[in-house]
């Protein structure tokens, strides 16, 4: 069978969609887009599964009227798993990794989880390591966690009730989990510690065709039966797949949303600090992938809000005479400056057009950070909402003294996860690209805000 379309199921922290991703054109259609919206009954905050599992069958659905999709994949945030029951259901809910339960027990967790050098994979902070959740849960509901048959990492989770079939894979549980061991290919050391072993699902590869769609979703969704579903893949790593297909090492990608998430492919060998959110992360060909990380999308967000004003040439000389800076931390839970506390200097710009800038700036600055700890060399290329951000990529290529690549199309977290079912000769025809490069003019802004920050 050959396929042509793919329904592409992404479930961020923030938002989900479900988009239409034609593999000849590697063009994305979104189909429906909601609010990934966290329920604070019960007896934890935790994701609202069962409306998100709604909103994917009516946008499965809407696929089918506009142009029926050969495939079904799923791709996901990393810091989340399922604990199935027997019957397949929910033992306890889905936590939000942003709930402080896991850090009421951290004492505990400390003595039993592996060490970054086993794992790649820092201590974080609330139940950003899955490891951690599930720690926390096990203790603190023993009588639900018994009941435990499967555990599954995220984006697997909604692939089982697509079609049925159990599995783990290697680019979710290499996100600063615990749970993996990157150089031996195989679950760390607390798996066994802890007798999980016998509940983790086997590890497929991302690109594995797990089952067809189950004949109740295609009773409720009009899609064909027999409809192939695949494995599927962390998000950041979905991202930085097509990447590994159609360019050659080094380089460096940059994937912006609610995560500004970089990954250096390969870079200078370093020592990763994990104290500053440096990381391994694990590609869609098993292989680790030094990688640093900061909320900056969500900072984006409480600093500018949905109703940013782009800056005119007047309005980023203002901002880069002045000057304004912003000094990290916005968000003090991630980032490689994540105990230090946000400061204006000299003060806070009022004007909104300064005020983007201002913040973009900071931003590009954060994410050049984040290139230098993890000995990044070669292109910096641009992935989400930030590459359209004219101020952060000049800054960005500026800062780290090499060019920015944003790319038209042909890329993104869809896309990369669409191509996992494309068979493995598949190789992507690169879209047009926008190259960015060092602006000598900003060099002056660079060193103040590196001379601010110490």
């Amino acid at each position: 069978m050959t396929i042509r379309t793919v329904a592409v199921v992404d479930v961020g922290k923030s938002n989900a969609k479900v988009a239409l991703v034609d593999l000849a054109s590697l063009e994305e259609t979104v189909i429906a887009r909601t609010e990934n919206s966290v329920k604070n009954s019960g007896c934890y905050p935790h994701f609202d599964t069962e409306r998100l599992w709604a909103f994917m069958l009516d946008g499965l659905a809407e696929a089918g009227r506009r142009a029926r999709p050969d495939a079904v994949v799923t791709t996901a945030h990393g810091a989340s798993g399922a604990l199935l029951a027997a019957d397949g259901s929910l033992a306890l809910p889905m936590l939000d990794y942003e709930h402080s339960g896991p850090e009421t027990i951290l004492a505990d967790y400390d003595l039993v989880r592996p060490g970054f050098a086993e794992t790649g994979s820092p201590r974080l902070p609330v139940g950003l390591n899955l490891g951690a959740q599930f720690f926390w849960q096990a203790n603190t509901f023993p009588e639900e966690f018994q009941s435990v048959a499967t555990i599954l990492t995220h984006p697997q989770y909604w692939t089982f009730r697509f079609c049925g079939v159990a599995a783990n894979e290697a680019t979710s549980l290499g996100a600063h989990t615990d749970l993996w061991n990157p150089e031996n290919r195989d679950f760390s050391s607390l798996v066994d510690r802890l007798g999980w072993r016998q509940k983790m699902a086997p590890v497929r590869r991302a690109s594995d065709r797990l089952g067809t769609l189950l004949p109740e979703i295609v009773a409720k969704t009009g899609l064909a039966a027999g409809t192939p579903v695949f494995c599927g893949i962390h998000d950041s790593n979905a991202s930085l797949y097509p990447h590994l297909l159609a360019r050659q090492a080094p380089f460096t990608v940059v994937s912006t949303g609610t995560w500004v998430i970089v990954m250096a492919v390969g870079g200078e060998r370093q020592v990763l600090d994990p104290a500053r959110d440096t990381l391994i992360n694990v590609n869609a060909f098993g292989d680790p992938v030094p990688s640093s990380r900061f909320m900056g999308g969500r900072e984006f967000s409480l600093l500018i809000g949905d109703q940013g004003v782009e800056p005119g040439e007047a309005e980023i000389g203002r901002v880069l005479n002045a000057p304004f800076l912003l000094t990290p931390s916005v968000d003090q839970g991630s980032g490689p400056f994540q105990h230090r506390k946000a400061r204006w200097l000299p003060q806070e710009p009022q004007n909104p057009g300064e005020r983007f800038a201002a913040v973009s700036f900071y931003l590009a600055m954060m994410t050049a950070t984040c290139l230098d700890l993890i000995g990044a060399q070669g292109d910096s290329v641009v992935e989400g909402p930030f590459g359209q951000n004219r101020c952060f990529i000049k800054m960005l290529a500026t800062a780290s003294g090499r060019s920015v690549v944003v790319s038209k199309g042909s890329t993104g977290t869809s896309i990369g996860a669409a191509l996992l079912c494309a068979g493995p000769d598949f190789r992507p025809v690169g879209g047009a690209e926008t190259m960015i490069v060092p602006e000598p003019e900003w060099f002056s802004y660079v060193a103040r805000w590196r001379q601010a920050v110490g």
